[in-house]
């Protein structure tokens, strides 16, 4: 009964994204205070989801090729879509225990301004996934519209971080062995920003059938939305960095 197995893959697809926001929300709580227990959890949450891309994967290639409705057509591309930004997600999870873990086994600190900023850039990429997998869940292309505009903002946000990083080690307010930390914790939160806008494009793409995602963003930044400039520009009020 493909229309059955078809929202059996749905669920399974949900399973598989609620523990890749798990494993990265704990990721995220280990840079503030690590805790081997919960870094152990995150090991094993990437684990079981590295399982998931792998058998859900197969089966849902499987499964298009069976006689679908359209409507469940379009539930497997977007689950073959999105699982491998899933799975993604959960490995920049992991890379960023691992780095909660260097700072902590090396008493590691940074300075109270670039404490700042990360705060500030973690609390941005907490709404993008929220954002990203809500869209997801109920296929609900306004919430995924609102995607995009955080993910440039959280562009911005990445740049600025690793120059105020070089401001600060030239005039020796922090190490390099320090630099080189904070920036893969910043490359880790800008590319799952990247996977959450993955994912909110398939979202948009799916349920407008034959929608192309690439010329979808150039027309976004080249003709100027209004409704993607405010939100940009709202987002950038909402996080903005301390000067």
């Amino acid at each position: 009964k493909p229309a059955f197995a078809v929202e059996q893959g749905r669920n399974a697809a949900r399973h598989m994204e609620r523990d890749s926001r798990k494993a990265l929300d704990i990721s995220l709580g280990l840079l503030r205070n690590y805790e081997e227990e919960q870094a152990e959890r995150v090991q094993k949450i990437e684990t079981k989801v590295d399982r998931y891309e792998d058998e859900l994967g197969t089966y849902m290639v499987k499964l298009g090729g069976k006689n679908l409705s359209r409507n469940d057509s379009h539930t497997v591309s977007l689950l073959l879509h999105c699982i491998g930004d899933f799975e993604r997600i959960s490995d920049h999870g992991m890379n960023l225990k691992d780095s909660a873990k260097e700072m902590h086994e090396k008493e590691m600190h940074f300075s109270s301004k670039a404490d700042k900023e990360l705060e500030i850039f973690l609390d941005a990429v907490k709404e993008i996934l929220d954002m990203s997998i809500d869209a997801f869940e109920t296929n609900n292309t306004d919430e995924a519209s609102k995607v995009e505009p955080l993910e440039e903002v959280i562009d911005d946000i990445n740049t600025v971080v690793k120059a105020n990083h070089i401001k600060r080690l030239q005039k020796g307010k922090c190490t390099i062995e320090q630099g080189f930390v904070l920036s893969d914790i910043s490359m880790n939160l800008e590319r799952v920003s990247d996977h959450c806008s993955n994912i909110a494009i398939s979202v948009i793409e799916i349920e407008r059938d034959g929608f192309d995602a690439h010329g979808y963003l150039e027309n976004l930044k080249r003709d100027g939305d209004p409704q993607f400039a405010a939100l940009v520009e709202q987002y950038r009020d909402k996080y903005a960095l301390p000067v």
